[in-house]
């Protein structure tokens, strides 16, 4: 059934969304007002860090800031292979082979063979190996210690030391 007329609202629940809608553009206008604060004293403000001809825009402030606080590589760039092992749930030991690729310390890319006795482990392996490009590239091999990767937890004891033993091998 459609109803044709107008059905009366009682007066307290308009006044409450009144109430809401005024406090919520209230708040928008606050919110706007901080944004351009924000903003005005980031790109006026110089770093001790920024140089004389990075000041003329805001990208290039931060820019300049953002290298001249990154240190030197502490890695030579390159290709590094390394084995790693592990004890599988059923306490067999298993092996997996890391390769990574180093420059300016960012791995720019990573690959792992599997040597798993087990049926369970090859799958834990093949899992492993098939996500944990997107855990690793694109970040600085420091920060890098996986411990679960597609669901697979023990294959990180032997991605990390490998990547400890490619560390030591890349160190210049």
């Amino acid at each position: 059934m459609i109803r044709t007329t107008a059905v009366a609202r009682p007066r307290t629940a308009g006044a409450l969304r009144t109430g809401f809608a005024a406090a919520s553009v209230v708040g928008v206008a606050l919110l706007a007002g901080c944004a351009g604060t924000a903003e005005a004293e980031t790109t006026t403000t110089p770093t001790a860090t920024t140089t004389p001809t990075a000041t003329t825009t805001p990208s290039a402030t931060a820019t300049a800031s953002a290298t001249a606080a990154a240190p030197a590589s502490t890695y030579v760039d390159g290709t590094y292979t390394a084995d790693g092992s592990y004890i599988d749930g059923g306490g067999d030991a298993e092996s997996v082979t890391v390769t990574i690729t180093l420059a300016d310390d960012i791995v720019t890319a990573v690959d792992v063979t599997g040597s798993a006795t087990s049926p369970q482990s090859r799958q834990y392996q093949q899992a492993f190996i098939g996500g944990i490009q997107a855990e690793v590239v694109g970040k600085d091999i420091d920060t890098l210690s996986v411990s679960r990767v597609a669901g697979s937890s023990l294959t990180s004891g032997g991605f990390n030391q490998a990547l400890e033993t490619i560390k030591a091998d890349a160190l210049s």
